[in-house]
């Protein structure tokens, strides 16, 4: 297993891809801060300095604290509390798993469907071919995030009650992904149109393989480029339409808060001079968010030969 493992690493200190990164300050910067985030989120129950979801730990004499450089501070709450006593930091760190949770998701089931669709969509052609970009051009038509609030508000109509907080995760991601697929199949499409018609293809159809095995050894692996690309940008979008359902109160319950459910919770006490409750959670939305965009953008050029 060691043996397998030197020679991958040595062939990707040597690919022009980490070339390309360690050249751009901008992609390191934006790769160290979405690890510390990443870190973070997913050791929160270990580095976290309070646990802001356990009730029983909470005390509602520790509201309203400011961060700990302000008059009235506390070091045990280094970015102060919200209106009931939880630790700001802890609950940006919690919530941050949330958001990339449904990020990640989303942007899987986005892929996975859309590469799908792509490819039949390419490689069969007719009415096949034109069925599902109808399909593509009528969702186009509408706003992702107007596609995801008509998904979720039909989920809230059909499910029970009772099960709403229960499936609001499964459900967010879903309609963040089904609302995501068309920009992965429209750029598979093309990109199998191409493929189809050259030699590796035809020679592998005159040997008898089938279409499913030509799509998943032959051609699948040449479209997966652009894929990368479009699924790194989206995921700075999915966590923003996340944010943004949370902000409206259609998202994640609010036991289990995301960076959007803390922004709209801090938002009511904006004015009242406790900034913290909104503002860094914001700041953490926007600093994964850019970053994340910004290693789309290097990603995007250094995959780009023209740009080389």
């Amino acid at each position: 297993m060691i043996a397998r493992i030197g020679p991958f690493f040595s062939r990707a200190a040597d690919s022009d891809l980490w070339h390309s990164f360690k050249r751009s300050p901008g992609a390191i910067i934006a790769a160290i801060v979405t690890l510390v985030i990443l870190l973070g989120a997913l050791f929160a129950p270990l580095v976290a300095p309070h646990n802001p979801f356990d009730l029983a730990s909470l005390s509602i004499m520790d509201a309203n604290t400011p961060p700990a450089w302000e008059e009235g501070g506390s070091p045990d709450f280094l970015l102060g509390t919200d209106d009931q006593g939880r630790d700001i930091l802890s609950a940006v760190m919690y919530g941050s798993r949330v958001s990339l949770l449904v990020g990640f998701a989303s942007v899987l089931f986005s892929m996975v469907l859309g590469v799908t669709l792509g490819l039949i969509s390419g490689y069969a052609g007719g009415r096949v071919d034109s069925f599902i970009m109808r399909i593509a051009d009528v969702q186009l038509s509408f706003p992702a995030i107007l596609v995801a609030l008509l998904i979720d508000g039909v989920a809230r109509g059909l499910l029970p009650r009772d099960m709403h907080d229960q499936l609001a995760l499964y459900v967010l991601i879903f309609a963040i992904g089904i609302s995501g697929w068309v920009q992965y199949a429209r750029t598979v499409r093309g990109s199998t149109l191409v493929e189809r018609n050259k030699e590796y293809v035809q020679a592998a159809k005159l040997i008898g393989i089938g279409p499913i095995t030509i799509l998943r050894r032959h051609i699948l692996p040449n479209v997966m480029g652009p894929v990368l690309v479009i699924a790194t940008i989206h995921l700075a979008i999915a966590i923003i339409t996340e944010a943004t359902l949370s902000f409206l109160g259609v998202g994640v319950p609010p036991t289990a808060p995301s960076l959007g459910t803390l922004i709209r919770i801090g938002n009511s006490y904006l004015f009242s001079g406790m900034w913290w409750i909104s503002i860094f959670p914001g700041i953490a939305l926007v600093a994964l968010v850019l970053s994340v965009n910004l290693l789309g953008d290097w990603l995007r050029d250094a995959l780009n030969p023209k740009l080389r």
